[in-house]
């Protein structure tokens, strides 16, 4: 057990990061009215440049230090909840940190609102009052969400009225997202045989959630509480179809908000068998959980009124080109080579092409493993699966996988640590008025994620050849036949 003085100086450094945090917000964070090009330099030339960008780094490294402290020794679950609650609290009462896309969806909704559909076309062209607002890069890009979350948005826009209104409602959203996370996560893990205070702690002590889930309103904050809330009802009533249908719904609502959600379900119609994997018993059991999720999107798009055009909408999703993407910086990184020899090339377009179509083979590979293994660690590993090959990435997708895999680490030490060390360096990618770091960083940036990948794939190679992990290294959840 940590010594009280101890977890009290966790928790008040992560109070003050969180306080410093919330006034860089107040000075220089995510305001209304988008500024012409803003880089790094010119944040630091403001007014209260200095005092935004210091406030910035030494907030974020407070709350990190704070989160990496207790990685191993949260007493309680009380402790926990508490804990990062407190640390919430001052970034309610700010503005929006990390990214304008609060923006993007109070402007959709407003579209909605209006009569629009914001599947057809983006907001510059069917118009917005907040326009200026947004980001230019996604101006003219359709929404790329669905149908859940803009019906969403368009009610927090009628609710709220004004921006100020519309933005509370939609942080009040990623809040409500948020607390069914941590409401069902203890639960879970208690299945999984995680410590449940471990669990919560690797989520919600994530300097991510706090900026990005609750202080930048993302959208991701509601997905994964469904995805979390579906997952528990499917471990928790395997084989009984009323309960499985129940958890389809709620992972078909997960895949209505984003639909990336969509690679648990599989998984999930897993996990509603009890006892041995069969064949027949997949099909009984897992038949109520598909049949819920697609009871779900049917009903919630054929109620928007606004048809398919949020499936063509994910093509755009990838219109940002950073090195945060593996198979993008891959892409990168050929071009940059290209260039050393006069020659110009775009090979970005099929490193993204290559990256989807190994996704596409490993989660094949993932559900084949998972039929005798735990299929919540399957779906875990295929949340981050889809994040790591993904055309486009950004520091809030990693609470997708975070928030299963917290559920599954069942030995403290090095399995927390592949958890926390990701959290902790994307933790510093975007300043506080959401400018992305790797903006101006493509060069050094694309080669260290290109050196990276390969030397993870040489030791993942190396490992495969030496046989079987020793039974004494920290292990996740389902290495074993978990509990049903």
């Amino acid at each position: 057990m940590v010594a009280v003085p101890r977890l009290r100086i966790v928790r008040y450094v992560g109070l003050a990061g969180a306080i410093l945090l919330a006034v860089a917000a107040r000075l220089g964070g995510v305001l209304p009215q988008w500024r012409a090009g803003v880089t790094p330099a010119s944040i630091w030339r403001d007014d209260h440049g200095p005092l935004v960008l210091t406030g910035w780094l030494l907030g974020t490294a407070l709350l990190a230090g704070a989160w990496w402290a207790a990685r191993d020794q949260v007493p309680s679950t009380r402790w926990a909840y508490v804990t990062t609650g407190l640390w919430l609290l001052p970034l309610l009462a700010a503005p929006p940190l990390g990214s304008r896309d609060v923006y993007s969806y109070a402007c959709q909704g407003a579209v909605l609102r209006d009569g629009g559909n914001p599947y057809t076309s983006g907001v510059r062209e069917l118009g917005c009052p907040w326009l200026a607002s947004v980001s230019p890069t996604w101006q003219d890009t359709p929404a790329p969400y669905g149908p859940v979350f803009v019906l969403a948005a368009g009610l927090a826009v009628v609710i709220g009225g004004t921006l100020f209104g519309t933005l509370t409602m939609l942080r009040l959203y990623a809040l409500l997202g948020v607390a069914l996370t941590a409401a069902c996560l203890p639960a879970l893990a208690r299945r999984r045989g995680v410590p449940p205070q471990r669990a919560l702690w690797l989520l919600l002590g994530c300097p991510v959630v706090a900026v990005h889930l609750v202080s930048g309103a993302h959208n991701d904050a509601l997905m994964i509480g469904l995805v979390t809330a579906g997952l528990l009802v499917t471990v928790a009533r395997p084989s009984r179809p009323v309960p499985l249908f129940a958890a389809g719904v709620l992972l078909g609502l997960a895949i209505g908000v984003k639909a990336t959600a969509g690679v648990v379900l599989p998984f999930a119609m897993l996990a509603a068998t009890a006892g041995p994997y069969r064949l027949r018993t997949l099909l009984r059991d897992g038949v109520p959980v598909g049949a819920g999720a697609a009871f779900a999107v049917l009903a919630v798009t054929g109620f928007s009124g606004l048809g398919w055009g949020w499936v063509d909408g994910l093509a755009r999703s990838g219109d940002s080109v950073q090195w945060t993407s593996p198979p993008t910086a891959f892409g990168l990184t050929v071009d940059y080579a290209a260039r050393l020899f006069g020659a110009r090339t775009d090979a970005v377009p099929v490193a993204r092409l290559v990256g989807l179509a190994v996704l596409a083979v490993l989660l094949v590979v993932l559900w084949w493993r998972a039929r005798h293994r735990d299929p919540v660690l399957g779906a875990g590993l295929a949340l981050a699966a889809t994040v790591a090959l993904a055309p486009v990435f950004h520091p809030w997708y990693a609470t997708w996988p975070l928030a299963v895999l917290a559920a599954t680490v069942t030995v403290a030490g090095t399995a927390n640590r592949w958890l926390l060390v990701p959290g902790l360096w994307i933790s510093f990618l975007t300043l506080p008025d959401g400018t992305n770091l790797a903006r101006f960083t493509k060069l050094p940036g694309a080669l260290a994620m290109t050196a990276f990948v390969l030397v993870m794939v040489l030791i993942g190679v190396r490992r495969s050849r030496r046989g079987p992990v020793d039974a004494d290294q920290p292990t996740l959840a389902g290495t074993v036949p978990p509990q049903r």
